[in-house]
């Protein structure tokens, strides 16, 4: 079984599916963030493992106040995910993962292949 984890910055709230668009269009900032983590997943292979991935997400937050619900960011997650690798992301499984507080703020991002 295979897996992957990243690091990206948590740019805030901006990643939530409640503020990621404005009039139908991805955020110039959350485009960049979704062009990172296609980035960092690129030529690592995963659209060649068994489907469907689990992508479960952690986080440090700054303090209770900016902790984010994670399912909120799983929908632009799970599309930059799409994007970097070419699996779509109805093949892919979503578990909100560890909270954590401190600096700065962080997800890490896991991959796994199914069993």
């Amino acid at each position: 079984m295979n897996e992957i984890t990243i690091e990206a910055d948590y740019i805030g709230k901006v990643l939530s599916v409640n503020h990621y668009k404005a009039f139908f269009r991805k955020k110039p900032e959350v485009k960049a963030w979704m062009d990172e983590i296609g980035w960092l997943l690129k030529g690592q292979g995963i659209d060649g493992w068994q489907t469907p991935l689990t992508v479960t997400c952690d986080g440090r937050f700054r303090d209770r106040r900016s902790r984010p619900d994670l399912a909120n960011l799983s929908k632009v997650t799970l599309d930059a995910i799409q994007e970097g690798t070419g699996v779509n992301d109805r093949e892919m499984r979503w578990r909100d993962g560890l909270v954590s507080y401190g600096e700065p703020p962080v997800l890490w991002i896991t991959i796994t292949e199914a069993h």
